[in-house]
């Protein structure tokens, strides 16, 4: 199997050979044609939206937290804007850009051009409560207030603004009790008589959040959770949608007890269902991994690295740092789901020039967005979008890609020219061709590396073009840091089985480990010493023959592997293995096993030797 993974580990051949080697090795087309896309549920068609500029709403619908399962949200970010040294933004200074009428004019031109394709968050980033030199401000009860020349109307009179435009608006915190609400004396805690600032700080007055900007607050005493109760219920009657709290660890490149922010977010969490409105909790940046549960449990998104701008004389680049997520995202797409989103940042692909970016790596750039199921917030300048920078924000079929709330994962995680894959809700799949390199090459994907067996229809998805019907994969030249993405819908409709999944039964040491190239991040290794796995409800139609391509991970030169259907007669098939030492790099090989019709059962079993990791199974009728 190693030989079907060679275009993604980097060969390239010339133009003149691209033809031969696509339909040479993966089948010429033969005009089939796709089924259409889905419309994407979180857009209304463009005839529906109404003049923004005199729709007055109700404010959301109060909620204590988000509903399970919203897909990602869509909106604006300020940071961008105020972290570039382009000419002219920051006039003053850094961070000079953030001003009341800069904000209301991103909210406008967003209503007016992207709202009718769901962005409807605009969120003010760190700066709002600061002087033109950097100085914060708090209220006579420790809370962050507004800078008046900034926002000379106010805080509650910009979100009013931008409910009059039908968006929502989301404002930033840094994580603990600012120095200033310490520092100006021990200041009475709205709402909690009896509690001051001074009351809820530890004695040394250790610092925490990943520029040591704040005091750590002890929620081993009363009045700190007071303290945060007076924070959520001054935004949420200001009519905030989205928090975005900064600097939050076990993350922000800091480690340690004064940096385990943990107990702050689950005190915001609680704070914010107090209030009664609907606020979407985001948690900022670069957060560990190993706190996963927590962030779950208590927010609605995270950041998995830092921040996407460069802080340069452009919004971002290439290589500071837009390329890195491609690294960052793999181990992370476990995690996303129903519980929340992966936060990969800002998605400046609007601007052209002023986005640092080449057309290629813009394209790229929101395809891995969109396949991570990532939110899609810009950082754009809206006033200023160029034609490909409104086409890649607002293309549907794109978007309902990414409202489906399903993260795709690379067959191989860390090479330059790499193939990510997820299947659909509908049983298609979406496939996204990656050259990472600075030079053209060649991408191609293989569909028994996708997860099916036999041939598919392929449609273009940026191009809006069918490619017809491809044998046994698709290959493209692409330019370097360039990508394609791809609609595939195999003729015989596969279904995926995890092995990972809940209500499959492991025996003996069988258990659950991570793997970066593996559908969802995962697979079920240890298979030695009597363990086995057995992958229950595989569905079939109908009694009969099926095609049962095994997705597996083997960085030995192959081994053995007991298979059993409904707990018959155990076979026994030796697998290739890759013979690389890497356990992260699924292959894959199809077996032809008879199924009952409606719910079976496979079991993959030790049978005297190590056997391979198992990532998941697909299941195609022969025919």
């Amino acid at each position: 199997m190693r030989n079907g993974r060679l275009l993604q580990t980097g060969v390239r051949v010339g133009v003149g050979a691209l033809a031969l080697l696509v339909a040479g090795v993966f089948g010429a087309p033969s005009g089939a044609r796709a089924p259409a896309a889905p419309a994407d549920p979180g857009s209304k068609p463009a005839g529906h939206a109404r003049a923004v500029s005199k729709e007055v709403v109700t404010p959301p619908t109060t909620r204590s937290t988000q509903e399970a399962g919203d897909p990602p949200y869509r909106g604006w970010s300020s940071w961008s804007l105020q972290s570039t040294k382009y000419p002219g933004l920051n006039p003053r200074g850094g961070a000079s850009w953030l001003h009341e009428e800069n904000v209301l004019t991103q909210a406008r031109a967003m209503a007016r051009y992207l709202k009718p394709y769901g962005y409807e968050y605009v969120n003010i980033d760190s700066g709002w409560t600061a002087s033109w030199d950097w100085q914060a401000d708090v209220d006579e009860h420790g809370r962050q207030k507004a800078n008046a020349e900034r926002f000379p109307h106010g805080m509650k009179y910009v979100a009013e603004q931008i409910h009059r435009l039908g968006l929502r608006a989301g404002i930033y915190l840094a994580v603990g009790l600012d120095k200033a609400a310490y520092d100006r004396g021990d200041l009475p805690i709205a709402g909690a008589p009896g509690c001051g600032t001074h009351d809820i700080v530890y004695p040394d007055l250790r610092t925490t959040n990943g520029w040591d900007s704040a005091y750590k607050i002890d929620f081993s005493k009363p009045c700190a959770q007071a303290y945060v109760d007076s924070q959520a219920a001054m935004i949420a009657d200001w009519g905030y949608d989205l928090l975005k709290i900064d600097g939050v660890g076990p993350g922000s490149f800091k480690s340690g007890p004064n940096y385990d922010n943990r107990p702050d977010i689950r005190a915001w969490h609680e704070a914010i269902g107090r209030t009664g409105r609907e606020i979407r909790l985001e948690l900022s940046w670069s957060l560990d991994r190993a706190a996963i549960a927590d962030w779950q449990k208590y927010a609605d998104g995270w950041r998995i690295d830092t921040d996407v701008e460069c802080y340069c004389d452009t919004l971002v680049t290439w290589a500071n740092s837009v390329d890195n997520r491609f690294h960052d995202v793999p181990p992370w797409v476990q995690h996303a789901g129903p519980e929340g989103s992966n936060n990969l940042d800002s998605l400046d692909v609007g601007n052209g020039e002023m986005d640092g970016l080449t057309d290629a790596e813009r394209y790229s750039y929101m395809t891995l967005w969109a396949i991570s199921a990532a939110p899609l917030y810009t950082g754009d300048d809206l006033t200023r979008l160029d034609g490909l920078g409104k086409r890649l924000l607002t293309n549907r079929e794109v978007l309902a890609i990414n409202t489906q709330g399903r993260p795709a994962s690379p067959v191989v995680p860390d090479a330059l020219q790499q193939v990510w894959r997820v299947q659909n809700t509908d049983g298609s799949y979406t496939v996204a061709l990656f050259n990472l390199d600075r030079k053209p090459a060649v991408v191609g994907a293989r569909w028994t590396d996708v997860g099916f067996a036999g041939p598919a229809a392929v449609r273009d998805v940026w191009a809006g073009r069918e490619l017809g019907r491809q044998a046994d994969g698709y290959a493209a030249m692409l330019p370097g840091h360039g990508s394609r993405l791809l609609r595939v819908t195999p003729v015989r409709p596969a279904e995926s089985f995890e092995a990972e999944a809940a209500g499959n039964v492991r025996t003996g040491g069988a258990s659950i480990n991570e793997c970066d190239g593996c559908a969802g991040g995962l697979k079920v290794g240890n298979l030695n010493d009597g363990a086995s796995l057995t992958i229950t409800g595989v569905e079939a139609p109908r009694a009969g023959s099926y095609d049962v391509t095994v997705s597996y991970v083997d960085g030995s030169a192959g081994r053995p592997i007991g298979i059993a259907v409904n707990g018959g007669e155990v076979r026994r098939v030796v697998l290739g293995g890759a013979d690389d030492d890497r356990w992260d790099r699924p292959q894959s090989e199809t077996l032809r096993l008879n199924l009952k019709a409606g719910s079976n059962t496979l079991t993959f079993s030790h049978v005297g030797d190590y056997g391979p990791d198992i990532d998941r199974v697909t299941v195609q009728a022969t025919r």
